[in-house]
């Protein structure tokens, strides 16, 4: 268990006795809860999972040609050969 564990317990805890079972103690508990959501398990078609997945992977191919042109020095359309 981590600090920021007994950190958020001791959130709860104290949201709980203020609150008295009004509806923040349930928001909060329910937030802890985010990662068993179904809605961001892998479904075919354009979804929440898919979109997060390809912009991961957009950013990671950007990345890569800033590299390759940064360690070349040419731009990446004459490093691949495409503008000659």
């Amino acid at each position: 268990m981590s600090l920021s564990d007994n950190n958020e317990s001791s959130m709860i805890n104290n949201l709980e006795n203020e609150n008295e079972g009004d509806i923040t103690v349930n928001k909060s508990t329910a937030d802890l809860n985010k990662d068993c959501d179904p809605s961001n398990d892998y479904n075919f078609g354009w979804n929440k999972y898919s979109e997060i997945t390809n912009g991961r992977f957009a950013m990671i191919g950007f990345l890569s040609i800033l590299i390759i042109e940064i360690l070349s020095k040419k731009s990446f359309f004459s490093w691949a050969g495409i503008l000659n």
